[in-house]
């Protein structure tokens, strides 16, 4: 006898028993709980869903026997995967189970993945039934449209919670939703297929004596390897979010700010720098929130020194601040000073980044690889090309003072430099003693690009010979002597005349006279070496004076 078809255009399953359409078209006896389309299983009158067909026969069980075992699969029913002390059930026609590699799979190349649904694609390449909500790409949970983040699949059953259920359970984690940790009186959730939380040891990493959780399906911590790693060459450090990259290589959800490179923090789209994470709660404070308070450190945010009365921030995994011990140490015998960045030893001992100049042992500055004497650090636009430039400072824009009040003498912030500067003291004492003196101006070698640009603060041609006073505050301790040298040779290119110094330092690192009498004494010794001049008793092409230096 023919086999009847369903009478669908283009169908060709069996029509079901009395009626001309196959079960997926409707035919064959239909589940008769009220508003179900779904075909009666057996001999009954419902659909599994709703109780039909052959059911466990575990205790307490209501769910489905498989195949012709009388156990669901959860209680060993149906056709199991055939790998050696495998438990689970084979998947579709294969004796797999989908860990093994049974059921179907995705077809991207190199993809092990199981393909989802009616689809031939895994979860991670767009396989199953998607999120509907527009642009986003995510799947779909369960039997809603949505993905989780959207409000779909299971919600928590608590009032006005908006939080996933969590397994079988109709409970967030928060409400006590999942698996819980099995010690007494413990209601945090078990990790991993562990029974513990992790608190109680459950999911941690099985090196010796450590207590940190094992990353993904790994039984390490991200310290000890374990979890996703990043994939560039000789990198070990761990792969971010669903990217192969490790932070510092570009992985995990970046900066939308043109340009910035940077992280973005938490749930938002931008770094630190611009913006992002969690903010201080303080009024006009822009700083980020500090671990789980609303404050910045600034502000007491994060956690505090243990110290009675001590309100600075506790460093590290310690409780207490840098003073009071907080913090990685230096691990020079009796040292206790704070070790600096990811070295063991503080800046005294060599810690930190060092200055990359042949023979220099000075701490390098900011992002830079160079000390301060070396042009490290933050440098005055202005003088930056200098050999004697100075570090930029925020309060002026980022040029160095005596840039920024030649640049901008009408600017307020010019006003206040000048009265408080102490070369412009040596200044108005050398204009109210002596006539001729030209100050802060630039030397340049004729007909050239002022490669040989040099500043003298004070200086006066008197016959064949330039007389220059340099106000070298505390005395120019910083500054490299090659440099200095470089610095004479370079002024002496621009005059091949006679040149006398007269260095002087107003500052009392070095003497303790006060600035005023200091300065009585520099007139006096500017009032001799003029005489000499007109005298003609400087021989030498190059004389170097120091005052208090």
């Amino acid at each position: 006898m023919a086999r009847k078809l369903c009478n669908e255009p283009d169908c060709k399953s069996s029509a079901q028993g009395k009626t001309n359409k196959c079960i997926a078209h409707g035919g064959g006896k239909r589940c008769n709980e009220p508003g179900c389309r779904v075909s009666a299983v057996g001999k009954t009158d419902k659909c599994v869903a709703h109780g039909g067909g052959k059911r466990c026969n575990e205790p307490d069980c209501k769910a489905s026997a498989q195949g012709k075992t009388d156990k669901c699969k959860a209680h060993g029913g149906g056709k199991r995967c055939n790998e050696p002390d495998c438990k689970a059930s084979a998947r579709g026609k294969t004796d797999k189970c989908i860990a093994h590699g049974g059921g179907k799979r995705c077809n991207e190349p190199d993809c092990k993945a199981s393909a989802i649904g009616k689809t031939d694609k895994c979860v991670a390449h767009g396989g199953g039934k998607r999120c509907n909500e527009p642009d986003c790409k995510a799947s779909a949970i369960g039997k809603t449209d949505k993905c989780k983040a959207h409000g779909g699949g299971k919600r928590c059953n608590e009032p006005d919670c908006k939080a996933s259920a969590i397994g079988k359970t109709d409970k967030c984690k928060a409400h006590g939703g999942g698996k819980r940790c099995n010690e007494p009186d413990c209601k945090a959730s078990a990790r991993g297929k562990t029974d513990k939380c992790k608190a109680h040891s459950g999911g941690k990493c099985n090196e010796p004596d450590c207590k940190a959780s094992a990353g993904g399906k790994t039984d390490k911590c991200k310290a000890h390897g374990g979890g996703k790693r990043c994939n560039e060459p000789d990198c070990k450090a761990s792969a971010i979010g669903k990217t192969n990259k490790c932070i510092a290589h570009g992985g995990g959800k970046r900066c939308n700010e043109p340009d910035c490179k940077a992280s973005a923090i938490g749930k938002t789209n931008k770094c630190i720098a611009h913006g992002g994470g969690k903010r201080c709660n303080e009024p006009d404070c822009k700083a980020s929130a500090r671990g789980n308070t609303d404050k910045c450190k600034a502000h007491g945010g994060g956690k505090r020194c243990n110290e009675p009365d001590c309100k600075a921030s506790a460093q590290g995994k310690t409780d207490k601040c840098v003073a009071h011990g907080g913090g990685k140490r230096c691990n020079e015998t009796d040292c206790k000073a704070s070790a600096i960045g990811k070295t063991d030893k503080c800046i005294a001992h060599g810690g930190g980044k060092r200055c990359n100049e042949n023979g220099c042992r000075v701490s390098a500055v900011g992002k830079t690889d160079k000390c301060i004497a070396h042009g490290g650090g933050k440098r005055c636009p202005n003088c930056i090309d200098w050999v004697d430039s100075r570090s930029g400072c925020v309060k002026y824009d980022g040029y160095c003072a005596t840039c920024f009040k030649r640049i901008f003498p009408n600017d307020e912030r010019s006003k206040v430099i000048y009265t408080h500067t102490k070369e412009i003291m040596v200044r108005n004492a050398i204009n109210e003693a002596f006539e001729g003196f030209v100050h802060d101006t630039p030397l340049y070698t004729g007909g050239c690009n002022c490669t040989h640009r040099r500043r003298i603060d004070h200086r006066k041609l008197i016959g064949n010979t330039i007389l220059a006073i340099e106000t070298d505050e505390f005395g120019h301790r910083g500054y490299n002597p090659k440099d200095e040298e470089i610095r004479y040779d370079d002024v002496y290119m621009i005059y091949s005349g006679k040149w006398i110094f007269i260095r002087f330092n107003p500052d009392n690192n070095i003497s303790k006279i006060d600035i005023d009498d200091k300065i009585d004494i520099l007139i006096d010794k500017i009032k001799e070496c003029i005489s000499r001049i007109k005298e003609d008793k400087n021989t030498e092409l190059i004389e170097i004076h120091k005052l208090y230096c």
